[in-house]
């Protein structure tokens, strides 16, 4: 069965920016997550299988997103993170888990709201460098769309 692609969400993640991709990352693993622990708790093994892989593969596509160019060590958190959501994807989907499964979606879900905090954050900062410019400053330089986008440090621990 061959699956026609969404037209508005290819024009969705076309148009989006690295900050608004990022959360639509979060919100499809949080989402297929959310099916595979229905398809679970229904006995519904398809669905389950279905809803975990997909969420693996979001997972995955997080972790290959990491640049440790910007900064190593909080790259490496993530890392150790995305990790451990993606061990306890694969122990849901393969032993039927429904613990593993909510496991990774409460971190899912934290680092959903630590991103939406985090880009919040900087409109404010960007908001307050952009109004306290003179008028006679030089305009910003554009960014170059190859460069890495570098987004601060944001500490993850307690």
């Amino acid at each position: 069965m061959s699956r026609e692609p969404n037209p508005y969400l290819r024009d969705a993640v076309l148009t989006a920016s690295p900050e608004q991709l990022q959360l639509m990352l979060y919100d499809g693993a949080i989402r297929f997550t959310r099916q595979g622990l229905k398809g679970v708790e229904e006995r519904n093994w398809e669905q389950s299988f279905n809803g975990f892989n997909r969420a693996q593969q979001i997972v995955l596509e997080l972790l290959n997103g990491l640049n440790y160019d910007v900064d190593r060590e909080l790259c490496t958190r993530m890392a150790g993170i995305y990790n451990f959501i993606y061990r306890k994807l694969i122990e849901a989907c393969t032993h039927r888990e429904c613990m593993a499964a909510k496991d990774a979606l409460g971190l899912l879900e934290f680092q959903r709201e630590t991103w939406v905090l985090l880009v919040e954050r900087l409109r404010q900062e960007r908001a307050g460098v952009n109004s306290s410019q003179p008028a006679d400053a030089p305009p910003p330089k554009k960014a170059d769309p190859t460069a890495a986008v570098g987004y601060g440090t944001l500490c993850i621990e307690g």
